[in-house]
């Protein structure tokens, strides 16, 4: 088969990596079309698989970015025809169009609730012939097209199946300096993000205060820093970033991903943004599991209480880490089946609820002693 794998961000290449090498170890082939978006072209560069870049720059206006949005998909149409690929996988609007203009299924992988993402459910989920999500998402009024599965797309790639922690990747940056924090300050420019605040500099500096006395604060940022941050910032290669969050004994940033990304990896993370409370798949890692927690931005002075009731609860690494394999023991391999999915399009919407019975009986300790 033939899988065409669109990537507007670099999170939608990372759900995608193992699971694009688990389809050529079979025998398949893969394709993979990214958009000029932050570090995507470096993330993507070594992979064995052929890809095919498509340039562009960051958009001011509504009109510019429709017209930027039109151009990819004119070359995307072009492409796939070209290429006839059986399946087209990606988490962006513009592949689900070009799949009903050609006839493709297109399998759309969502994991924020719909009704915070409406632009991207108006255009997007509207035109996908199946839409995965972790089972707690709700996608409605597309709810009879959408597979649900127990997991997160950060599972995809940072389940011990497929990740392990190399602390010699980060040995050049962090050295034997021990305890260390990462916060992280998203650009909040998408068009989900319009009107949404996070940590402002003011903040930041409180949390650098409450932070120092107990190990160095490394700062990893998408938008501009002011001068008196620029001494913390850390330039790491981004293939690197889950090995540093795995060993960091903390993360408080305002970015969704990154902040689901510390979490199913066992190290406390901390989530101050507008989207606290409204995303179903980080309130079930923050409720059910206790991996992260959420601070309201008209709370500030509660991110600091948050961070300094963590910095001081005993046994914290010990503590998560039990959390974090109580999580994996209800959640599913879910590069498997993503894999498996994708192979039997256009029949795998009706048999999923017995593949996913199967994997969930996979015993854990088969890849996680």
């Amino acid at each position: 088969m033939r899988f065409l794998f669109y990537l507007g961000h670099p999170a939608h290449y990372l759900n995608i990596s193992v699971v694009a090498d688990l389809l050529t170890e079979k025998g398949h082939d893969v394709l993979l079309i990214a958009r000029d978006k932050d570090v995507l072209f470096h993330l993507i560069k070594d992979t064995p698989h052929p890809k095919i870049y498509l340039s562009g720059r960051r958009r001011t206006s509504k009109a510019a970015l429709a017209w930027a949005v039109l151009k990819r998909e004119v070359s995307l149409f072009r492409i796939a025809r070209s290429w006839k690929p059986d399946v087209m996988v990606g988490t962006d609007i513009v592949f689900t169009h070009t799949g009903k203009l050609l006839g493709v299924p297109t399998v759309m992988l969502n994991e924020d609730d719909a009704d915070q993402v409406m632009f991207f459910t108006r255009y997007g989920l509207k035109y996908a012939t199946d839409i995965l999500s972790p089972a707690c998402c709700d996608n409605a009024p597309y709810n009879d097209k959408t597979v649900g599965y127990s997991g997160y797309h950060e599972l995809a790639y940072l389940h011990p199946k497929y990740f392990t922690p190399d602390r010699t990747r980060i040995a050049s940056l962090f050295g034997d300096r021990g305890t260390y924090f990462i916060l992280r300050f998203s650009a909040l420019a998408a068009h989900h993000d319009h009107g949404r605040t996070g940590i402002q500099d003011d903040l930041a500096m409180q949390i650098l205060d409450l932070l120092e006395p107990h190990g160095h604060v490394y700062i990893t940022s998408e938008r501009p820093l002011a001068p008196q941050f620029e001494p913390y910032r850390i330039q790491i290669d981004p293939r690197d970033i889950h090995h540093a969050l795995y060993y960091a004994a903390m993360y408080i940033g305002d970015s969704q991903t990154m902040t689901a990304e510390a979490a199913v990896l066992g190290t406390p993370s901390i989530r101050f943004n507008d989207f606290v409370g409204k995303l179903s798949y980080l309130e079930e890692l923050e409720h059910t599991y206790k991996l992260t927690i959420g601070v309201k931005t008209d709370t500030p002075q509660r991110l600091l209480e948050t961070i300094e009731e963590v910095l001081h609860l005993s046994g914290r690494e010990a503590l998560w880490q039990e959390r974090r394999a109580y999580m994996l023991q209800n959640t599913i391999d879910v590069a498997a089946f993503f894999t498996w999915y994708f192979e039997n399009v256009p029949h795998s919407a009706q048999m999923a609820s017995q593949y996913l019975d199967q994997l969930a009986l996979q015993p854990l300790n088969a890849y996680y002693p």
